[in-house]
């Protein structure tokens, strides 16, 4: 069993990690870059290391840093968290290299789902649906243009090496799609280090829909169901709540069988996501595959009962997954919102500072995940989430109702600062999302 882990990340997600960890008896190691000294993660753990300055490249993405305060302090295992280094092979490659376990996938499957294009081949193999779209990445404009005429606009050109809602651009005609192929490469290239992209024909009214999957390294493997995250904001997410409203049944079954399948068919293990689109008449194709925990991840823990990162920990020691796919049961409904230091107003400009006020609400079946503090500063070089409101309720009206007064209750404040938390009371409070008639485009309209 794992004795120690280091936590290679920052913020709520690291202290949630740690959590966990003290509830197994499993030792923390903390790293935090000099902009997060003083953090609650850096109190919480057993131990804390300084990895670096400021900006990310040279701390929390600096693989050296990081292996070697997890060999210093100890550490057998290393769990990455999301964003940073989650989904980066090399890392995975670099902690087995130094004889530390890496609580993800193996390198080699990682590598395979990175390339967004090369796992569409991969699922369809498989039996799931997909998009019309090209055959791996599309080199030239010329080429994109031709796919784009076979499989028709809109067409949706991706970054092959993308994830979380980046390297995305949509053209609607062939005279805009010389610029989106421009930008996207561009773009990817510059964020990702690999500028290939891929076409699939766009769906412009859809419902975003995610299968949560937990696979042990003996090829078990089982879904958690589903989570809908189709209140979005250019493709990064708001709100997310499971299950999934309005969906039927037969739709409920085939969504996890095709989950399981696609990440049997990889060999996947531990925790992970497959995406996918519905569309109004209910028909869904599948997306991408996330290989690593999600930010949304404590919906799935709230209605199934079940702590995804002690799954993560477990499978990653060697255990069999300790439950099979009829032992899993969903209760009731569970919502979480985002609360970010941006103003949506300014096209969600981030606003960071100092939390002069910061009081979480309490009450009945509310869980709040942060990394911060009262009096506490929110660093301008990292994703400006502060906290995740989380609540249950046995239906989706009284989750909803339950999430609008934990809402209400959050008081957040600093100089100059501005939250999500309005604009959430007003997205979860509106007639559609009550009638669950929102789809991925509601928040960028109800914005105008």
């Amino acid at each position: 069993m794992i004795r120690k882990v280091l936590i290679a990340n920052r913020g709520e997600i690291a202290l949630r990690i740690a959590r966990t960890c003290r509830e197994m008896g499993i030792g923390t190691v903390a790293v935090y870059s000099t902009a997060d000294r003083g953090s609650l993660i850096t109190a919480y753990a057993d131990e804390a290391v300084h990895i670096g300055p400021p900006q990310s490249r040279r701390s929390y993405l600096y693989m050296p840093n990081i292996v070697e305060a997890a060999l210093r302090c100890g550490a057998d295992a290393v769990h990455p968290g999301y964003g940073f280094l989650s989904e980066d092979p090399d890392f995975a490659e670099v902690c087995a290299e130094n004889g530390l376990i890496f609580i993800g996938p193996r390198p080699d499957v990682m590598r395979r789902l990175a390339d967004k294009a090369e796992v569409r081949t991969l699922m369809a193999a498989a039996g799931l649906p997909v998009l019309p779209g090209s055959e791996g990445s599309v080199p030239t404009q010329a080429e994109a243009e031709e796919v784009a005429a076979a499989i028709g606009y809109p067409v949706v050109v991706k970054a092959v090496a993308g994830g979380g809602g980046r390297g995305i651009g949509v053209a609607a005609s062939r005279a805009e799609l010389a610029e989106v192929y421009r930008q996207t490469s561009a773009y990817a290239r510059a964020v990702f280090g690999n500028g290939a992209v891929y076409l699939e024909r766009y769906l412009p009214v859809t419902r975003h829909v995610e299968v949560q999957v937990l696979c042990d390294q003996a090829g078990n493997a089982v879904h958690l169901g589903e989570r809908d995250c189709s209140l979005q904001r250019r493709n990064q997410k708001l709100v997310e709540e499971s299950p999934s409203p309005g969906l039927s049944s037969e739709l409920r079954r085939r969504l996890g069988e095709h989950a399981v399948a696609g990440a049997k068919a990889v060999g996947y293990t531990g925790a992970g996501t497959m995406e996918f689109l519905l569309d109004p008449d209910g028909n869904v194709t599948f997306m991408e595959m996330n290989t690593r925990i999600q930010v949304e991840h404590p919906v799935t823990e709230m209605v199934t009962g079940i702590d995804l990162i002690r799954e993560q920990i477990n499978v990653a020691s060697g255990l069999p997954l300790a439950f099979a796919q009829d032992d899993v049961r969903l209760t009731g409904a569970a919502i979480e919102c985002r609360v970010n230091a941006e103003d949506p107003r300014a096209g969600f400009r981030p606003t960071p500072g100092q939390l002069k006020i910061f009081r979480p609400p309490g009450g009945p079946w509310t869980r709040v995940d942060s990394g911060f503090a009262e009096g506490d500063q929110v660093p301008p070089y990292y994703d400006s989430l502060i906290a995740k409101l989380i609540v249950w309720a046995p239906d989706r009206d009284q989750a909803i109702a339950r999430a609008e007064r934990g809402l209400a209750e959050f008081a957040v404040e600093g100089a100059g600062m501005e939250t999500t938390i309005p604009l959430l009371r007003e997205l979860i409070t509106h007639p559609s999302f009550a009638r669950a008639e929102h789809t991925t485009r509601f928040v960028d309209e109800f914005l105008g």
